[in-house]
């Protein structure tokens, strides 16, 4: 038997916008069964999560743990494939509701497990730590919006010295090599699932690519400066599998989300992703993956043009630096404070009633299971 895959993405994003949700994107609305898992911090719903996704694992199906882009350590759902089963966080600010209750969705309350006269006494401190949380949230994203707009400048000037031309050489015939494996299927309505790979964390930039390509066996390697093409190119990849039927894992480019940084096929065993900074990673790390192409969009990119522009793109580049850190920064300071706010819940938690509720939810997802041989 082989061994069962752990893949880990991240299903929302601190972004330029805000926090952005691909929730919807976790598990199709006729999944088996959605749990949405409801409490404040600190009760234990990535605890609950994390350990059934554990269980499974090592009764040997592949799981899904979807990060919490706002702290390192937790998570925000729980997807097992197979069984078409998930749990999700559904508290803010990623609210989440039964959409089809009963019959699909159903809703675990761990409130109904803390001591409510406890939780009144910090009544006061958990308003001013909630309060706090939500303002660092909106200068982390005021810093983001900052970094974007930079960014943007940024992007003109490697634009205007670009060689499209080559770019769209390069696009074609990338285009013709993986078209050439895809036998099509035309699909009246191909499907697609967009989430994040990479976030905008705490601890900075990070990203789960290595989990997301085990199983991949050829990557398109896509580098180059702000505005050299990545994002386009790899849109046109997604385009193409779309159009002749297959099912594409799409993923966003954390700080702009209207970007892509990646597209898996995953019946060609084949993707298209961009590894540059600063989310870059070493593909070389992941076993059985081979490199087909690691193209650098930079390479045509005209040096007269960035001689000209070199004072202005020395500040882009110090200045988006300087945004985006500030960003993470406040990131972190929000993720400190919530841990803050975590003090004023886990005492009021009776947690040996909380372990009893994930048994009992977890033999209700092997009975899924035993139902589905």
């Amino acid at each position: 038997m082989s061994k069962a895959i752990l893949k880990h993405v991240f299903p929302g994003g601190n972004t330029c916008q805000g926090f952005y949700s691909f929730y919807h994107h976790m598990i199709s609305p006729d999944a088996t069964r959605i749990f949405v898992i409801k409490g404040g911090p600190g009760v234990g719903k990535s605890t609950f999560m994390r350990a059934i996704g554990q269980a499974m694992l090592d009764k040997g199906f592949d799981v899904e743990f979807h990060c919490c882009s706002s702290d390192n350590g937790s998570l925000d759902g729980v997807v097992i494939p197979a069984l078409k089963i998930a749990l999700v966080d559904g508290t803010a600010p990623h609210i989440v509701d039964p959409k089809n209750p009963g019959a699909v969705d159903e809703i675990i309350h761990l409130g109904d497990f803390w001591n409510e006269p406890k939780m009144r006494a910090n009544k006061e401190a958990i308003l001013q730590s909630n309060t706090r949380v939500g303002r660092l949230f909106q200068i982390a994203y005021c810093s983001l919006r900052e970094a974007k707009a930079i960014i943007d400048e940024w992007e003109t000037y490697i634009t205007e010295a670009q060689n499209f031309a080559r770019v769209n050489e390069l696009t074609v015939n990338i285009l013709k090599d993986i078209g050439g494996q895809i036998t099509p299927q035309f699909a009246a309505a191909p499907k697609s699932r967009r989430l994040f790979a990479s976030a905008i964390t705490p601890k900075g930039p990070e990203t789960h690519w290595p989990t997301i390509l085990q199983g991949v066996t050829r990557l398109y390697s896509i580098q180059g400066l702000p505005g050299s093409g990545k994002s386009t190119l790899i849109g046109k990849v997604a385009q193409l599998a779309e159009t002749l039927g297959l099912f594409t894992e799409i993923y966003h480019r954390p700080l702009d989300p209207n970007k892509l940084d990646g597209v898996v096929i995953p019946a060609l065993q084949l993707a298209v992703v961009n590894t540059g900074l600063p989310f870059n990673f070493n593909p070389s790390q992941i076993a059985g993956l081979s490199v087909v192409a690691n193209v650098d969009l930079s390479a045509f990119l005209d040096q007269a043009v960035l001689q000209k522009y070199a004072t202005e793109i020395a500040g882009a580049t110090e200045r988006f630096r300087a945004a985006f850190n500030r960003g993470s920064e406040y990131i972190r300071q929000a993720k400190a404070e919530h841990d803050v706010m975590e003090t004023y819940y886990v005492p009021a938690m009776d947690f040996g009633a909380i372990n009893k509720k994930r048994e009992e939810t977890l033999q209700r997802i092997l009975k899924y299971a035993e139902e589905m041989k």
